[in-house]
């Protein structure tokens, strides 16, 4: 086998240069996909030593991966269902994420779970709920107990107070889903992975009847190019079975989608808190203070069209601020506050029934040309979900992968681990002579940076109009533009103002601003 060419991280390899390194070595596993499933597969198995690839046909984690409900949560409803040990493996995973692998990007979160006159869910049996829920977690975010009305309205001054008899409160964690995805692709380069973003899949490689790696074309200039590997992994989510069809025409479905849409809105009063609305028996929505504003949702809907064409429609905009009306008063719900509404797309096992019903599990397949694909899987035992699959990978025939993963750490903090309370201190006390920073600008930038913050810091140091802010409205500033182009792999607006910073969440994504942005790529963006 050729030694993959070596060029330090990629994170600073021009796209050329990326395409070069793709195109000379062959890889023991080329991921395709570069959501949940795609980044954590390739950052364990580049650290188990693997030479690993990763693409993917847009931006990493650039549709259902940054869609989600932004939670890192054991899963207080899975407890309806009885399954204890399940909730109990997701608060592992819940406390490792927070305490030791992304502390700076993973925060905590009180949940309240009002109880009201002729709900569905009585104060004993939530009581005891979120009681149970706190000791799988060994009561490390306290003890779930039921509260007063009173508490609750002065923690949540939007919660609904008539016929509000208790509250029930438990702790869970909270994210931003895009930034966890771009520090997680960071780390995999940092172990050795090369990875490429907007490079489509346009046919896979054989060598007899087995699938040895994938013709790509780069979507950004057109330029064609192929990589080699011994192993395939398809990762690709709502589009799993398009791959699959690649491989064999005769492949039959294997997954089905259920659609997920959210709302953001401006907050109007102090969010201390989180809601956990019952709707009904079964299902739950969320009222969440995120990214200063309030995140609604989720809806669940079975979905049969073009994974590319979802989005948030006005009916489920309609529907999700009715459902936050069931414990939000009417003034914080205006439709005048909303500032953005997204839709992504979970991928269940195919099958009969409603899709709130399905099992949110993941699943790994091989095809007849020993292509694996997997589908499913959740933010909060991401980490988790790539070890399986690279178990998965080891098992399969012909691949000399070792089903040793032991020399993988169980733990590994992702790049720029630190207090976000100690970084932005930092950031406003280490300046030098004459220069200031934003309290605000801190904070933001601690928060989804952590220590990476001081390389933000130091590009502003050296011209110091990349301090100005990108909206007069929001935290984030044109320093954030430089860096998500020279380190972060963006290179359209969409990248760096959907996923790179918290512009389009605020609603301050400007069609002069887009233009602005798109400008400064052209001129900053390395071929």
């Amino acid at each position: 086998m050729k030694s993959v060419p070596t060029l330090g991280a990629n994170h600073s390899a021009s796209r050329s240069q990326t395409r070069q390194l793709l195109t000379d070595a062959s890889y023991d596993l080329l991921v395709i996909g570069g959501g949940i499933l795609g980044t954590a597969t390739a950052w364990t198995a580049a650290q188990s030593g693997l030479r690993v690839a990763m693409v993917d046909a847009g931006d990493f984690a650039g549709a259902t991966s940054s869609a989600s409900s932004k939670l890192v949560h054991g899963g207080l409803r899975y407890l309806q269902t009885g399954a204890v040990k399940l909730v109990a493996e997701n608060h592992k995973e819940r406390r490792a994420l927070a305490t030791d692998v992304a502390p700076h990007l993973v925060n905590p979160l009180t949940f309240f779970v009002p109880v009201y006159k002729g709900g569905p869910h009585g104060a004993a049996k939530l009581g005891a709920g979120v009681f149970l829920y706190s000791a799988l977690s060994a009561f490390r975010d306290g003890m779930g107990r039921v509260s007063t009305p009173a508490h609750a309205l002065q923690q949540v001054p939007a919660l609904r107070s008539e016929g509000l008899r208790s509250v029930a409160v438990y702790g869970d964690h909270q994210m931003n889903d895009s930034r966890v995805a771009v520090m997680t692709v960071r780390a995999a380069v940092d172990s050795g992975a090369v990875v490429l973003n907007h490079a489509e899949v346009t046919g896979l490689r054989f060598t007899g009847h087995r699938v040895t790696g994938a013709e790509l074309r780069d979507r950004l200039d057109g330029t064609e190019f192929g990589v080699s590997a011994r192993l395939v992994l398809n990762a690709t989510g709502p589009w799993v079975d398009h791959l699959r069809a690649m491989e064999d025409p005769g492949a039959a479905p294997s997954i089905r989608l259920s659609k997920g849409a959210h709302v953001v809105l401006r907050r109007k009063a102090p969010w201390r808190a989180a809601l956990t609305i019952p709707i009904d028996k079964y299902r739950v929505s969320f009222a969440i203070p995120w990214e200063d504003h309030v995140l609604l949702g989720t809806t669940d809907e079975e979905y049969t069209g073009d994974p590319d064409d979802v989005r948030a429609t006005d009916a489920d905009v309609d529907q999700i601020l009715d459902e936050a009306g069931h414990a939000v008063s009417d003034q914080h719900l205006d439709r005048d506050l909303v500032t953005y509404s997204f839709a992504g797309l979970r991928v269940l096992p195919g099958g009969p029934g409603q899709t709130a019903e399905a099992k949110r599990e993941t699943v790994v397949t091989e095809g007849r040309g020993g292509m694996l694909s997997v589908a499913g899987g959740k933010w909060t035992t991401y980490r988790h979900i790539g070890r399986i699959v690279l178990e998965k990978l080891a098992k399969v025939g012909g691949t000399g992968l070792s089903e040793d993963i032991s020399v993988i750490p169980r733990t590994v903090p992702l790049p720029g681990v630190a207090s976000p309370d100690a970084v932005a201190h930092r950031l406003l006390v280490d300046r030098e002579p004459g220069s200031r920073m934003d309290p605000l600008v801190a904070r933001n930038l601690a928060t989804h940076y952590g220590t990476l913050s001081f390389e933000i810091a130091r590009l502003i140091d050296e011209d110091p109009d990349l301090g100005r802010p990108l909206h007069q409205d929001g935290p984030d500033v044109w320093a954030q533009v430089a860096y998500a182009a020279d380190r972060e792999w963006a290179h359209t607006a969409d990248d760096v103002l959907r996923r790179r910073t918290t512009t389009v969440v605020r609603g301050l994504d400007t069609p002069q601003l887009r233009a602005e942005v798109e400008a400064f790529l052209a001129g900053r963006v390395r071929d």
